[in-house]
Order: structure tokens, then sequence, then C-alpha cells
């Protein structure tokens, strides 16, 4: 947290509490001189360290309010969430469609936007899968905890015999961040130039007009020699190295997200679930922090505000209870 005075001067937020931390630079440089009274020297001393202390609460107070501003610009403000059924054939489609339901209108009391992006509806009027684009300050914090297997016990309308059924559905949760447009430093670089070839007369032959750029960290090379100038063949080099390492950049990110997503949803078997919709019990339980809610129809209504607060805290609670299969 190496912040500076200007820093605290700019920012919305503390430049109503750094006048503070100046009239105690004021006060620190008026007392400073009583130093030299004998008889003074000893208060002196007592309200320099008052007054030192004070600074360091405010400096640590100001500066903690710039690090948690920073986190907040730091988390996306975006996200793809994806939602599939699992196992359990048309009941997990009917829950996938019911779980998506809920977090839409979690969001949308949150003030975030959602947005269908794709679907496939099963034959029962579920979904085999959809996914959203969710954007707002809070959408992260709201769903980064949702992703894995949701695993629902119930008793179907299709099942005569009252015979509980259990099924999954998984949640995958994406940011969506901005790609960052990869800098090509000049060290980066070397650039050799040469006679082109080909048809184009005196000057293309008996001139180096010709580009050869290659960039070091990747081993990319890039030739340009239609131009007639050695000026506008660099040009077009620079801009298909800076494509070609954008693209690779994008690559990169589009892979990492699949992996993520991979490592976030499993197979979608039962076993690895991280909560459990259990309606017969009327009790959700999320395995992770070992803590259950009642009253299943109001949170499945959009009141999951509680889930989302305790999962935010980590804390745990004791009343895990794992249901059979």
């Amino acid at each position: 947290m190496n912040y500076s005075e200007e820093d605290f001067r700019e920012n919305e937020k503390t430049k109503y509490i750094y006048p503070s931390y100046e009239e105690l630079l004021r006060k620190e440089e008026e007392t400073r001189p009583l130093l030299e009274d004998g008889e003074m020297r000893e208060i002196t001393e007592e309200e320099l360290k008052n007054l030192e202390l004070q600074k360091s609460k405010l400096w640590t107070e100001m500066s903690e309010i710039l690090e948690k501003e920073k986190t907040e610009e730091e988390k996306p403000r975006a996200l793809i969430l994806e939602i599939a059924a699992g196992a359990g054939g048309d009941e997990s489609s009917l829950f996938a469609a019911e779980l998506a339901n809920m977090y839409q209108s979690y969001a949308l009391k949150n003030n975030c936007s959602w947005t269908k992006l794709d679907e496939s509806v099963s034959d029962v009027g579920g979904y085999k899968d959809v996914a959203f684009e969710v954007k707002g300050k809070g959408a992260w914090d709201i769903f980064k905890n949702e992703m894995g297997v949701h695993r629902v016990q119930r008793v179907p309308d299709t099942e005569k015999n009252g015979r509980v059924h259990t099924s999954t559905v998984t949640v995958s949760v994406m940011p969506i961040r901005k790609v960052k447009k990869i800098t090509i430093l000049p060290s980066d670089i070397e650039i050799e130039t040469s006679r082109s070839g080909g048809k184009g007369g005196q000057n293309v032959n008996k001139v180096e007009t010709a580009v050869r750029i290659v960039h070091k960290p990747t081993g990319i090379a890039v030739r340009r020699t239609t131009e007639r100038s050695q000026v506008k063949n660099k040009e077009s080099a620079m801009e298909a190295l800076q494509a070609i390492l954008d693209q690779m950049e994008e690559e990169k990110f589009q892979k990492e997200n699949s992996e993520a997503k991979r490592e976030q949803v499993g197979t979608g078997d039962r076993s690895e679930k991280i909560r459990t919709y259990n309606f017969p019990q009327d009790r959700i339980t999320d395995h992770r922090i070992k803590t259950s809610w009642h009253n299943i129809p109001k949170i499945m209504a959009g009141e999951m505000g509680e889930i989302i607060e305790a999962l935010n805290s980590g804390k745990t609670g004791d009343t895990d209870e794992d249901e059979g299969e």
C-alpha cells in the first residue's frame, strides 16, 4: 500500500479526509520548535508522539480506502453464466430452468443486467444448457461461488410411486475480461531489410524495400515486400505482427477459460456436488461451508441473499446434512 499524499488529495473518497491529515502536519510543524525549550521538552515530545499516532492512523485509513477501491476495480464487471443439465434426464433440465430463473431474479434485484446468449431446450421445456451474460458492479461477488455441481432431490410430477429422484445441474461462471493488447517493445524485435524480388523494375530490385521483422520472445517472423517503400513495408509488417500476437493472446485467454470451466463442473456426477436442494425436507445445504437454509420456494424465487452472504464471508456452520442418493 505505497500511496502518496497526492493520491489522497485526488481521490474522491479520501480528499475529504486528507485536510485532517494536513492539519496534523501543521500542528506538528508548529510544535516541533518547542523541543528547544528545556522546560517544555518532555511535554512537547509527548505531544509530537500523539500527533504521529494520529497521522499514522489517518494514513492507514486512507490507504485502506484506496486499496479497497483498487480491489473493486480489478473485479470483473461482467461474466458468462452457463447452466447445463447433468445426471437425471428431464428432471435435471427442468431444475436447470428453475435455477436460471432464481439467478435472474436475484441478479435483477441487485441492479445487474441479464442477457440470454444461447439456449438448448429439452422436450419437457427445461434447459439442456443455457448461457447468460451478467453485467454489474456486484455481479462477480454474486456468482463467483455458484460454479460447480448442484444436486436436487425431489419427487418428479411424473413419479407415480412418490419416490424421490436425485439429479444434477452444472453451473460454470467465466469472467469477461478485456484481452490486453500485446505491447511490442523495440528491444523485442529485430528488423532486417533486403531487396525485393519479382516484378517492379529497377526500384524494386536495387533498393532494399523488403522488410522482415522477427519477434524475439516468440520467434514469429513477418516479411513484407509488396510496397515500393521500406517504411510502408515496415508499417505493414508491424501491423501483421501485432495482429498475430493479439490473436495468440486471445487464444490463450480462451484456452484458460475452457480449462477453468472443466475444473468448475467436473463430470457433473452427483458425488461432486457443492450444494443440495432437498425439496421433501425443505432444505438447501451448501456442503462447502456446511450450512443449511429452509424455505426453498422463497429462495428459488430469488431470495438467496443469505446464501450469497454466507459464502462470501467464508463462515462455516455445523448444520451440513449430506442427504443420501
